[in-house]
């Protein structure tokens, strides 16, 4: 049975109190006022994330997303209409300070994870053009990225695919600050900049060995390794 000590301790003080009833609204109002591609219930919404309520159509939101202090969904899309570019399925934290920006697609699958300050981007500014100052230049064209199911994202890590597919198997661990730029395999390890696989789960020998593999983009589909 808790102590009295321990009753206490899970007790919440006036202000995280008034934080939680503010957010529990904020989500509600958030889950039912904004249109959505589509939404799933309990979907938590901190009162400082960000999202452009006139993008909302091209957000799709699983059951059980969660949306932490700060975070930015960014719709950059140029057609107003069209299907979902931003995708997060059941089970998806997304992290403190966390900016997601989709211009194609990003889809994150179910249960995956991101620490804090994680930017995750499928397109960037264009600059080719000398005589011009970025911020006139629009964006550029982009790719597509996925994120497979129960990853994990770390501190500070940067995710960007500016042209083709990038995808990262299931169940893979990104490291804090790494840069991810190309595709990687299921049960990985990244690190690094550029990234790339320090640790993988072998499954013929069922034990996680060293070194760096990873997927070469021609041999992604057919799920087969390649050393680098």
């Amino acid at each position: 049975m808790p102590s009295q000590t321990d009753r206490r301790a899970r007790l919440a003080g006036p202000m995280e109190f008034a934080s939680r009833v503010i957010n529990k609204l904020n989500s509600l109002w958030i889950s039912y006022a904004y249109p959505f591609a589509s939404v799933g219930v309990k979907l938590s919404t901190h009162c400082t994330a960000e999202i452009a309520r006139r993008v909302a159509h091209r957000i799709q939101l699983g059951n059980f997303v969660s949306l932490n202090k700060h975070v930015w969904l960014n719709v950059s899309a140029v057609e107003d209409d069209g299907e979902p570019v931003m995708i997060l399925d059941d089970g998806c934290v997304i992290g403190h300070r966390t900016t997601i920006s989709a211009k194609n697609c990003i889809h994150l699958e179910r249960d995956v994870i991101t620490a804090q300050s994680v930017l995750i981007m499928d397109h960037s500014h264009a600059y080719e053009d000398v005589n011009l100052p970025i911020k006139r230049q629009g964006v550029s064209d982009g790719g597509r990225i996925r994120v497979g199911q129960g990853c994990w994202i770390g501190h500070g890590a940067v995710i960007v695919c500016t042209k083709g597919e990038l995808t990262l198997g299931e169940n893979c661990v990104v490291a804090a600050n790494a840069l991810v730029t190309t595709s990687f395999p299921p049960y990985s390890v990244i690190s690094g900049n550029p990234a790339r696989v320090v640790k993988q789960f072998d499954p013929a020998r069922k034990t996680w060995v060293l070194g760096s593999k990873r997927f070469a983009d021609s041999d992604l589909a057919k799920g087969e390794l390649v050393t680098r």
